[in-house]
């Protein structure tokens, strides 16, 4: 099972290996991760300390953004797939139509 780690506690390892100079490796055999974990997040945190570990389900401001936008493009491409298939039922429909209105014609005039 995957083990989650808070906010905090990923801070506060990032602290211990970029403010006080400890080492990644040894790091990472105090606080019971893997080094490999723990460079991901000194990587994450150099790269923009401000919003690295939001956390699950929060979102940078511009991934929020990002995600609202691909969700209504998924919303708008499902709506004119429907809209297509209900422009085809009725354009069927309406050809049907025109083919009884057609035999009823043509049974009026042989009468």
């Amino acid at each position: 099972m995957t083990r989650r780690f808070d906010k905090e506690f990923k801070i506060h390892a990032v602290q211990l290996v970029v403010e006080e100079g400890k080492a990644v490796a040894q790091t990472a055999r105090q606080l019971d991760i893997s080094p490999k974990t723990l460079h991901k997040w000194v990587a994450d945190y150099k790269k923009d300390a401000e919003h690295s570990f939001v956390g699950s389900g929060n979102l940078k401001p511009e991934d929020q953004e990002k995600r609202e936008l691909q969700k209504r493009i998924s919303d708008l491409e499902e709506e004119n797939a429907i809209s297509k298939k209900t422009m085809s039922i009725f354009a069927k429909n309406q050809k049907f139509i025109r083919i009884e209105r057609s035999f009823a014609w043509r049974r009026c005039v042989k009468s």
